[in-house]
């Protein structure tokens, strides 16, 4: 059996998310909704000029670890931060958590990663994000042994843009493969399609089981005009995958199979991590042996408790809203 049912492997982030009018989105250029790489001095001037927010760890594989830890998974995770204050908050928030963080931090180099998230009224988040030490993630911090101790390997899209984390996420899925496990993939991002579609391309054909993607990455990653004809071509290139539409819900597709799952009733609030949210419900039923309507539920469930209120952590007992599905 299984150490530990899920290993995420991602950027390790502090999120900051704070409240904005879209005149504040306007005056700083921000593309509402999007996701901007900054650097450590427009990150330092927006930090210092957009409204009080709340602190935490996050990143998107580390919100779907806590999530699927919150609904009862043994998980750990795989992240790079710096040995300073903020590392110390992401390595507090994550393990309290339950999820187990060996990750050892960056001595001398770049500051810990942040994410500066402006919520909108109508719930949609803009995101800042500062890579930081992110950017040092390699090959080297692949714990091989540890990957082959969990049953599913989730690898987080966004850590594709930092150079050397390509090639630390082969060694790390050929280490899950060699141990018998599966690899899963979240392409986390349209743009971040848009910047690596050859790699990622390459990465889904050959090494991914398991793929989470919404309606906007999954079209960008195959270049499709209709959802209708990415859903086919996805279809013959993993043995699973999970496909979000916001409130027109999600549809899983495993071979010639295809079940559409209703969204659960939500009241937007902020739609901070309700992708990765899914992904940990879903992961969560996977690993427990549910049937694909089950595990499906169980994503729509956890993303609709997370975009139901500020930040990409659940505030609900998901256990407890979940007991008649797990």
């Amino acid at each position: 059996m299984a150490k530990f049912d899920i290993l995420g492997i991602g950027n390790a982030i502090v999120d900051v998310v704070a409240r904005a009018e879209e005149t504040f989105l306007s005056r700083h250029d921000m593309r509402k909704g999007g996701m901007a790489l900054i650097d450590a001095a427009a990150a330092a001037a927006l930090y210092g000029a957009m409204p009080p927010g709340e602190e935490s760890s996050g990143g998107s594989a580390a919100n779907t670890c806590a999530v699927a830890a919150a609904l009862g998974a043994r998980v750990a995770y795989l992240g790079k931060v710096a040995d300073d204050q903020l590392g110390g908050v992401f390595r507090h928030d994550i393990t309290a958590a339950g999820v187990h963080f060996p990750s050892a931090p960056l001595v001398g180099g770049a500051s810990t990663a942040r994410c500066l998230i402006l919520v909108t009224p109508d719930g949609q988040r803009t995101m800042n994000t500062y890579l930081g030490a992110c950017v040092s993630f390699g090959e080297a911090d692949v714990d091989a042994a540890l990957v082959a101790e969990a049953e599913v390997l989730y690898l987080e899209g966004y850590l594709f843009d930092p150079p050397a984390a390509q090639a630390a996420f082969r060694r790390a899925a050929a280490a899950a493969h060699a141990a018998g496990r599966r690899v899963a993939l979240s392409l986390s991002d349209a743009f971040c399609v848009d910047r690596h579609r050859d790699a990622f391309r390459d990465l889904v054909r050959g090494e991914v089981d398991i793929l989470f993607a919404n309606e906007a990455e999954i079209t960008s990653l195959y270049e499709a005009n209709r959802f209708e004809d990415a859903m086919e071509s996805v279809r013959g290139e993993v043995a699973l995958a999970a496909l979000t539409r916001s409130e027109a819900g999600s549809v899983i597709l495993r071979g010639a199979e295809t079940v559409e799952i209703v969204a659960a009733p939500a009241r937007v609030v902020d739609t901070t991590g309700a992708g990765d949210a899914y992904a940990a419900g879903f992961l969560a039923g996977l690993v427990a042996d549910k049937p694909l309507p089950v595990c499906g539920g169980l994503g729509s469930l956890a993303a609709a408790e997370v975009i139901g209120h500020y930040g990409a952590r659940p505030e609900a007992d998901l256990r407890a809203l979940a007991a008649g599905l797990l």
